[in-house]
């Protein structure tokens, strides 16, 4: 099942992504294909590092900055992993000295026109928000077609399917479902921005060979919220 090629999208990607070297490869070499067909932006998590609400030892404060500065981390490895192979244009919520310039609007979107990678961290640039969330603020922002978000598993289930094997695969959700489920594949702040500013968010297994490829050219595969 096919539906219409996307022109531009935002892929969310785990931070864990970075130590499977196998897969990092194979992530890198589909968006640089894929960038020749569609403007493509990425924001990275951090957990792999420090997940702010699940830190130890820390107030929920000081656990989401460590959070944003994991993101930025994870965001100088991954750019470095292109070796140069396409133009990469890493921007931070926040500035971080000379390494890293500030996000702002007009600088990401000329970087999409420029059919460069655009890569986001750095979150929200503020504390209390997910990933998720600022995968959200950014495709609003940058008029994205579709939210990409990679998972360990092929899309979302009605129950953890790595540790309940009768979970029920859903191709295809509404917002207020997603909502409603509490499903917790992505946060509900990150699906209310979604479901006001209607943006489809596709969940799909990121170790599938070829998967961003195949969404990019309109593919239908894991599940859909719309």
């Amino acid at each position: 099942m096919s539906s219409r090629p996307l022109r531009r999208a935002l892929i969310k990607l785990s931070g864990e992504l970075l130590a499977d070297p196998a897969l990092l490869r194979s992530v890198v070499r589909q968006l640089a294909h894929a960038r020749r067909r569609a403007a493509l932006a990425v924001v990275l998590g951090g957990g792999n590092i420090v997940r702010g609400r699940d830190a130890t030892g820390l107030g929920r404060l000081a656990a989401d900055h460590a959070g944003m500065l994991a993101t930025v981390v994870n965001g100088v490895r991954f750019a470095a992993a292109f070796g140069g192979s396409v133009p990469v244009r890493h921007l931070c919520a926040f500035p971080v000295g000379n390494l890293v310039p500030g996000y702002d609007v007009p600088t990401a979107l000329a970087a999409l026109r420029r059919r460069e990678l655009l890569l986001l961290s750095g979150g929200t640039g503020s504390p209390f928000f997910s990933t998720d969330s600022a995968a959200a603020l950014r495709a609003a922002e940058l008029g994205m077609d579709a939210i990409l978000k990679g998972t360990r598993v092929r899309g979302i289930f009605s129950d953890d399917p790595e540790t309940n094997p009768a979970a029920r695969l859903y191709p295809q959700l509404t917002y207020r479902q997603a909502l409603s489920r509490r499903l917790r594949v992505m946060d509900q702040a990150a699906f209310a921005l979604c479901m006001e500013q209607r943006i489809p968010i596709v969940v799909f297994e990121v170790t599938r060979p070829r998967a961003i490829i195949e969404l990019i050219a309109g593919k239908r595969i894991g599940s859909r919220v719309c």
